[in-house]
C-alpha cells in the first residue's frame, strides 16, 4: 500500500495543472454547455408532453 501512494505521488508530479484562469474559464464553458442541454431537454419534454395530451 506504502508503495503505491509513493508511485501516485511520482505520478501527480508529472502532471501539468491549468492556471486559475484557464479552470475559471473551461469550469464557465461547462456550465454554460450544460445549462443549454438542460434547456434543450426541457424544451423537448414540453414540446413531447403536449403532444402525448393531444393524443390522449
Amino acid at each position: 500500500m506504502f508503495n503505491y501512494f509513493k508511485e501516485v505521488r511520482a505520478e501527480m508530479r508529472h502532471v501539468t495543472w491549468p492556471s486559475q484562469s484557464q479552470a475559471i474559464i473551461y469550469t464557465s464553458i461547462v456550465i454554460g454547455i450544460s445549462l443549454l442541454t438542460a434547456a434543450y431537454l426541457g424544451l423537448l419534454d414540453y414540446i413531447f408532453g403536449l403532444i402525448i395530451q393531444k393524443i390522449i
